[in-house]
Formats: C-alpha cells, sequence, structure tokens
C-alpha cells in the first residue's frame, strides 16, 4: 500500500476532550516514534547460518544498533515489548532470564508486559530476575496478592517523552491450561477487558494521556471466541494502539478497528525471535489529536 493510502485508511485519533495539548504554548508539532517487540524468546543471538528459513536474522546487538541509529534521528522514541521474553535458546536455560533483561535495559526499554514463557522458571525465577530490569512490567489482569510478586508490577503507567503524556496498559492470557499451576501460584487472571476499559479510562480522564497504549499478550485473533487483540479492541474504550504479542503474528500492516464508541484503535505485532522492530510514527498537533503518518516492521539483519 502506498504510503499517503496508508496514511489516509489508518489516520487515528485519540480521544476527544482528553487533550492537554491545546495548553501548548509553541504552534509547532510533536512526532513520537514508538518501536516495539514481542514473543523474542531468549533470542540474543541471530538465527544461525544453516540453509534455514529465518537464518542471520535478529540478534540482540543488531537490534540495539537499530534502535540506536533511531534514536539519533528522532528526538521523542518509546521502546516496549508485549511479553514472552523467556524461553528458546540455551542462554534462558543457563542464565534464567538475567542476560535477556540486561540487555534489554541497555537498550532502554521503556516497559514490557508478562508472557506465558516468562513464568517457564516459576514465578519465583521471574522475580528473581527483576532487579536486572530497569523498565517496569505493566500487567493489569494478573493479580498477584500472596504472591513474590505482590507490589512489584504496575497496573498502569504515565511516560512523558516531551509534552506529551503517554499512558500504558498491560493484559496478559489466561494462565490456566496453558502453564502448569506450579509455576504460577496464586497468580489471578481477571477479565482483561473490564480492567483495560477501567485503566484507560483512567489514564485518559483523571491522568490527562494524550495516548494510551496497550501492551497485549492475548494474540491476535482466534476463531474462537477467546479474547483477542481484535476482540478486545471492539469492546474497549480510550484505547488507541494496541502492541500484541503470543500468536507470533507478523502484521503487514497495522489492523484498524472500531472500539464501542465508533474510535479507531491500530493493532499491530511483529512475529517472534526479534527478527522485526515494529515502529510506528505518530504526529501531534496543538489543539488536535493524534495520527498516524507511518507503520513499519523493520527486519532486524539480513
Amino acid at each position: 500500500m502506498k504510503r499517503r493510502a496508508f496514511i489516509k485508511k489508518t489516520g487515528w485519533l485519540a480521544a476527544a476532550g482528553a487533550m492537554p495539548l491545546s495548553s501548548w504554548t509553541a504552534p509547532d508539532t510533536i512526532k513520537l516514534t514508538i518501536l516495539h517487540t514481542n514473543d523474542v524468546h531468549s533470542r540474543i543471538e541471530p538465527f544461525p547460518m544453516d540453509g534455514g528459513r529465518f537464518q542471520g536474522l535478529g540478534g540482540a546487538s543488531r537490534r540495539a544498533a537499530l534502535i540506536e541509529t533511531i534514536r539519533a534521528t528522532e528526538e521523542h522514541v518509546l521502546l516496549v515489548d508485549a511479553g514472552d521474553i523467556f524461553q528458546g535458546t540455551p542462554y534462558f536455560n543457563f542464565f534464567g532470564g538475567e542476560l535477556e533483561f540486561k540487555l534489554m535495559s541497555r537498550m532502554g526499554y521503556d516497559a514490557a508486559t508478562i508472557g506465558n514463557h516468562d513464568f517457564d522458571a516459576g514465578i519465583d525465577g521471574l522475580a528473581k530476575q527483576l532487579p536486572n530490569a530497569n523498565f517496569p512490567f505493566i500487567i493489569s489482569n494478573y493479580d498477584f496478592k500472596n504472591t513474590i510478586l505482590e507490589g512489584r508490577t504496575m497496573a498502569n503507567k504515565v511516560v512523558k517523552k516531551g509534552k506529551l503524556r503517554i499512558g500504558m496498559i498491560g493484559l496478559g492470557i489466561e494462565l490456566e491450561g496453558l502453564v502448569p499451576k506450579t509455576l504460577y501460584k496464586e497468580t489471578r487472571y481477571l477479565n482483561p477487558v473490564e480492567l483495560a476499559n477501567h485503566h484507560a479510562a483512567k489514564l485518559k480522564q483523571e491522568e490527562k494521556c494524550d495516548l494510551v497504549i496497550c501492551l497485549s499478550h492475548l494474540g491476535y485473533k482466534y476463531r474462537s471466541d477467546t479474547i483477542s487483540d481484535v476482540s478486545l479492541a471492539a469492546q474497549s474504550r480510550h484505547i488507541d494502539l494496541i502492541i500484541g504479542g503470543h500468536t507470533h503474528t507478523l502484521l503487514k500492516q497495522p489492523e484498524r478497528v472500531l472500539n464501542l464508541d465508533g474510535e479507531p484503535v491500530l493493532i499491530n505485532q511483529v512475529g517472534w525471535g526479534g527478527m522485526h522492530l515494529g515502529c510506528i510514527e505518530l504526529l501531534f498537533e496543538r489543539n488536535r489529536r493524534g495520527r498516524c503518518v507511518n507503520c513499519k516492521n523493520l527486519a532486524v539483519g539480513a
């Protein structure tokens, strides 16, 4: 799809009346670049040059270099992850997630949510590695009461980039039947739609956020009635962008779904293994709501 046609089709706005940008004194615009990953699965090194489909792709050092290049040219960059950071290579088996969190910290991630495979060393193993992450884990629909993670994650968070206030929530998939209970212990799964709408409303109406992002590990779309990013978007209010994970879906372009108020919600997901880095560029103008001006999934390596 040509750039102009894509912009026309996917241009979308944050909720009316919730924008503090009207207080700007300068007439200039602010561009926000959102970089995102999902389901990296402990892929520290590129896929081996073995003739396989993914040979030479990915790798933490290449991703870090790409992120650094973008930061050198863009003033306001947000970097987030949608879960399943752990599991998939011997690095996780040996280091238990320490290396993954340290590398993400060096890359300057702003936030991440929790995927089902992030419990593969147990909730105690996940908690053990949290000191290696200098970014917060945002999860709105897991109740960690009476577990080692109680009070160590956030249900929502506001990040400032220039004059912009960006609200973030996180949603995790139902763990029962997917993860042994011995690994997640007393963690309770709560209704993701209810919690998402609750926290999104708080971020837009009380925190006066210009943009609300949902970091989701629910999965892109299912044939069943299982809650997914697509069905969440349709049942949501106040969420502008869903950064997805879990189903390893590499979208050629973001999907646009209308929410309960008829407002568009943008959904994107970038496969798995760190082979791609999502890049969404939004433009905010004084007295106007944000609009998507470009979106591309950047290949990491070759």
